[in-house]
């Protein structure tokens, strides 16, 4: 699709993905990653919506540089296009009521925001999530 990451819509996201599922399309490498795995069941969590933005120093405003969901492996791919990563500080949020309330269950946190700084744009980030219904905790991966 030519419809630019800032405007694309959760449900061509969604299209998109269910395009590349299962054909053997490797998904553009990002320098920045996530991964985010339901530790109440012990697997991989399946759609959470996530968006990525960036705090511009002018203004000091959040700019979305996109969305996405995880994949059947918790992952996402493609977060950030290589040669987009600047020094900066960085949100993910994680839409985890959404994500919980499709599976049926309540949820004690509705989002999750993890926010970081980047202070070498050459190095490669991971931002694991690791979630249930009623906590969760992050870290710097590798």
């Amino acid at each position: 699709m030519a419809t630019s990451t800032s405007t694309r819509t959760d449900l061509e996201i969604s299209w998109e993905a269910e395009q590349f599922r299962g054909r053997g399309v490797e998904p553009v490498s990002s320098p920045l990653t996530t991964h985010v795995l339901d530790t109440a069941s012990g697997s991989p969590a399946r759609s959470p919506c996530l968006r990525l933005s960036r705090l511009e120093v002018h203004g000091q405003q959040w700019m979305e540089l996109g969305n996405s969901y995880t994949d059947p492996d918790g992952r996402c791919p493609g977060l950030l296009p290589p040669g987009h990563m600047k020094a900066g500080t960085y949100k993910l949020f994680f839409d985890t009521e959404g994500s919980w309330r499709k599976r049926g269950q309540e949820s004690f946190y509705p989002y999750v925001e993890v926010v970081f700084t980047i202070t070498n744009e050459t190095h490669e980030v991971h931002v694991p999530l690791l979630l249930s219904p009623w906590s969760y905790t992050t870290y710097r991966g590798s």
